[in-house]
């Protein structure tokens, strides 16, 4: 791009970065090369952070402009003809942190970038597209995705970098029978601890906000009981406000902050100064993300340390019981769906209000006529003079969010003095998370929700002390709607298609800190919620299950459900997905009793229309479920646990046994 820039002045590029904090972060590296060039070139970020008075003279004057998504969808291609002259001489977009662009958020990428190609052919551009990926099996393939352009792969890395130590720290066993080994959140806890004491700036990832909160709290205690001042340890997760979050980003690269705990929200690369070491609390779900939190500390070629502390989770068992994988070359693939019909919807009316849809035109790979008819009987467009146009009032990017299939959220009021916003939470955690009589941790303060107004979107909080925290139950039930496709395998069936989910937070458990003792529970009636959605299954029929020779069927209800939680696991591994990116599920009703039982046991999409990871287990079904059967032959618990089908409690004294007859069964063939 510079050496464009110095030929022709008046050539521009677009970089796309996923989050606001990173394009800040590039345009400091980027302007700094430019001071040492001595050059004129320009180069500005444009977000929902930039001041109103600055935006004309960035459209007018910049060579290149630093975005993120969510600003190009609301921000720009709506109003593209204020950005005429950029987009007539727009020649590059790079789009940074690729492999980040999978599932619901890569799905919804690959239309935007529809929507910026056909603002680009009105404007008679046709810019190239450059990529940056983290390790992944398919960089190519999945540029070619979300573009649907064609790519060269560049793959030899020639940066240098300093002495790293990687260390996988399995905690023990403290039950064999069980398979359950000590607290991996204390052990986490106590790894930080060290460092910390040692004047070494620690970042501390979890993999959840409950996670997040539970350490941020432990290691605050820590801090008043020794020599290291409480408050240079913070927590920094989404849902925090965004001032709150520049100002740590801000203290950590001044070195006021001892240690932060966070979630992904600081795994991309922002620059945050030079850290000493890095504490994962349990694999964070992919190796790609693993070696993103990894790179966080010793940015300066200096020396530093990663550690991975594992938990029970089969996955994190499967990563320190199998380090060859991790080290390896990346088996993960990254998967989208950029055709989801409800993320396909949203941005074709987009697409509508941006530029009139032209009676031939192909959106993507879609032809648009049969859609546009469908959006003119919904009252959206309407056909004049060849062309679709959008007739609504409405702004229809701002009823679209990227990072969801559903745009809601809910915010959170602190109400103990002053009613207050103090965060917003995403639809689907607020209802495991904001539900009344829960426990909502924010920075390590803990507050109780008095009212959860489902209907308003809002959860009023009050200030309290207690020595608890809570975590929601709930049930799922699944319906098939549609099978694609479908064939036998050794007397069971693999299948994949439309299925309909309807799942219910029935009550919530109150965990206590530290000795994670379960020390009451509680009822709730939480509104119904019902997605439609793909999935991958496999169904048993009684001849089959006749094959499992003594077991009762108690024992093989229970060996299904556990073969569920190592599928699932197995299943996170190949799609490059978080573990919670999958459902998992079993037909509950046993008609005609139990020697009449024929389950289906179902992994689906935890998203509206799914994300597109239920064909590619059907494709990959045969090592799929080899990959599951080396998981439990690797075990070394004598009946089930954490690392493998699910605890013995949950699955029974022979449910893991059942499970690996099962899959021996099923692979034999």
């Amino acid at each position: 791009m510079l050496d464009l820039v110095l030929r022709d002045p008046g050539a521009r590029a677009m970089y796309l970065f996923p989050t606001k904090a990173l394009a800040e972060d590039q345009l400091h590296e980027f302007q700094t090369a430019v001071e040492e060039m001595g050059s004129e070139i320009r180069a500005f970020t444009y977000d929902g952070d930039t001041p109103q008075d600055a935006r004309k003279a960035i459209r007018q004057r910049a060579n290149v402009v630093l975005t993120n998504p969510d600003m190009l969808h609301s921000g720009i291609l709506p109003h593209h003809t204020k950005w005429a002259r950029f987009f007539e001489n727009l020649r590059y977009i790079v789009i940074d942190e690729l492999h980040y662009y999978r599932g619901v958020y890569g799905s919804h990428l690959a239309n935007l970038l529809r929507r910026l190609k056909r603002v680009c052919e009105f404007y008679n551009s046709k810019p190239q597209f450059i990529c940056c990926s983290a390790t992944i099996a398919n960089p190519r393939e999945l540029a070619e995705a979300l573009t649907g352009d064609s790519f060269e792969l560049v793959e030899r890395n020639g940066a240098p970098r300093g002495e790293k130590f990687f260390i996988f720290y399995n905690p023990p066993v403290v039950n064999r029978q069980l398979g359950i080994r000590r607290s991996y959140i204390k052990e986490t806890r106590r790894v930080a601890l060290e460092f910390i004491e040692r004047n070494l700036q620690t970042l501390v990832f979890a993999n959840n906000r409950l996670a997040t909160e539970v350490l941020v709290t432990y290691l605050k205690d820590a801090c008043d009981r020794g020599p290291v001042p409480t408050e240079t340890v913070r927590g920094y997760r989404g849902g925090y406000l965004p001032r709150e979050r520049r100002a740590i980003e801000r203290s950590l690269r001044a070195g006021e902050i001892r240690a932060v705990v966070a979630t992904n929200a600081l795994e991309l690369g922002i620059d945050i100064g030079s850290l000493d070491a890095v504490v994962m609390a349990g694999y964070p779900g992919t190796i790609a993300s693993s070696w993103q939190r990894a790179g966080r500390a010793g940015r300066r070629q200096g020396t530093s340390a990663a550690v991975l502390v594992a938990s029970s989770a089969p996955l994190d068992q499967y990563i320190v019981e199998h380090p060859d994988y991790f080290f390896g070359r990346s088996p993960e693939h990254a998967y989208i769906n950029p055709d989801n019909l409800e993320i396909l919807l949203a941005h074709l009316k987009c697409a509508a209000f941006e530029l009139p849809i032209r009676d031939d035109e192909k959106f993507g790979k879609h032809d648009t006529a049969e859609i546009c008819h469908f959006l003119e009987e919904t009252g959206f467009l309407h056909h004049s003079a060849g062309a679709w146009h959008w007739t609504q009032d409405s702004y229809p990017a701002d009823v679209t969010s990227l990072r969801s299939v559903s745009s809601d959220n809910f915010v959170v009021i602190e109400t103990t003095k002053e009613p207050t916003v103090i965060a917003e939470v995403a639809f689907t955690a607020a209802l495991t998370t904001l539900h009344e009589k829960a426990i909502y941790l924010h920075e390590g303060r803990m507050f109780h929700v008095d009212r959860f107004d489902y209907e308003q979107r809002k959860a009023y909080v009050k200030r309290v002390d207690c020595d608890y925290y809570t975590d929601a139950i709930d049930y799922t039930q699944v319906k098939v709607l549609e099978e694609f496709e479908g064939e036998t395998l050794a007397g069971a069936r693999r299948a994949h298609g439309d299925v309909r989910v309807n799942r219910q937070i029935v009550g919530f458990k109150k965990i206590k800190f530290y000795t994670m003792e379960n020390v009451g529970a509680g009822n709730l009636s939480m509104p119904e919620q019902e997605m439609h959605t793909t999935a991958f299954w496999l169904h048993f029929p009684a001849d089959f299950l006749a094959r499992l020779g003594d077991y009762s069927p108690t024992e093989k209800q229970s060996g299904i459900a556990g073969l569920g939680n190592a599928l699932r696991t197995v299943a996170a591994l190949l799609l490059m997905c978080d573990p919670r990116d999958l459902g998992v599920a079993m037909t509950e009703e046993i008609a005609g009793g139990l020697e009449k039982f024929e389950p289906n046991l179902y992994l689906y999409d935890a998203y509206p229309g799914g994300v597109g990871q239920s064909a590619p287990l059907y494709r990959m079904a045969p090592q799929f479920l080899k990959q599951t059967a080396g998981l439990l032959a690797s075990c070394g618990c004598d009946a089930g646990c954490p690392s493998c089908v699910g605890p013995v409690g949950e699955v029974g004294e022979r449910g893991k046994a059942v499970a690996a007859r099962i899959l021996s069964e099923i692979t034999a063939g």
